[in-house]
């Protein structure tokens, strides 16, 4: 059966740090991208519905304008009927027979204005229309210039960071390696509850690196002597001595 190296409390702590250290490199990387990468995918989010909008405003568009043509259609047949009647009327046998057609006559030119009332009022909806396509292609027009300009901001950054960001990720996937998987919980779960990401912290004048609460002399001498894993009264975090915290060097 295989051995299992036992790492003294020393070594976990050491490991702890570079663990740290490293992730915090990465964690300077992030913030020098900002909330460049959040504004960029809210813009494409912003301009895919934009263009849907657009999209949505010409189809209705198009549709008021099918219902004019149909409605120009209309009004020739009913002009054809008109004349139709018009013609029959002159033919007349009785009285009967000519009011008949005069109340023939009399719908089609109902049909015709109450078409040509619908062609107006489609009109003046297809000029509202326009008016607010044009301002929705101006919107657009103006968040993608703002996406181009933030998208090569985050393109620059990353170009720039790309291979250090890529190191220091292979670097942190073999330290975790090296952090046995309870300590490995804690230190992700203490870094998650905090937006800085400080898991392990150095005493610094006495007092925790992370809240700054202070610590007694009896709990210093006890880190110093780095023969338990001991965290912070206040927040929680791990708590090293300064000395160790210096010794690790994360390139």
């Amino acid at each position: 059966m295989a051995n299992v190296k036992e790492y003294s409390v020393e070594e976990k702590l050491s490991s702890l740090v570079s663990l740290q250290k490293i992730e915090s490199k990465i964690d300077e990387i992030q913030i020098l991208k900002g909330e460049l990468p959040m504004e960029v995918s809210d813009l494409e989010d912003e301009i895919t519905g934009l263009h849907a909008r657009h999209t949505r405003i010409e189809e209705e568009i198009n549709g008021i304008q099918e219902f004019i043509n149909q409605k120009k259609n209309a009004i020739k047949e009913a002009e054809a009927l008109a004349k139709k009647y018009e013609k029959q009327s002159e033919n007349v046998k009785n009285s009967r027979e000519f009011e008949a057609i005069n109340k023939e006559m009399e719908m089609q030119q109902l049909e015709m204005k109450l078409a040509e009332k619908h062609i107006k009022d489609a009109n003046e909806e297809i000029a509202e229309k326009v008016q607010i396509l044009e301002k929705a292609k101006k919107n657009l027009a103006a968040k993608e210039a703002v996406l181009n300009t933030k998208k090569g901001e985050l393109e620059k950054i990353i170009a720039s960071t790309e291979k250090e960001e890529k190191h220091f990720h292979t670097l942190s996937a073999a330290s975790r390696e090296k952090v046995e998987a309870r300590l490995l919980h804690s230190y992700d779960r203490i870094r998650t509850n905090y937006r800085n990401g400080l898991s392990v912290v150095p005493v610094e004048r006495d007092a925790c690196g992370g809240c700054f609460n202070a610590i007694p002399p009896q709990r210093q001498s006890e880190i110093k002597q780095r023969k338990k894993i001991i965290v912070c009264e206040n927040c929680g975090r791990i708590l090293v001595d300064r000395d160790l915290f210096d010794t690790v060097d994360v390139k």
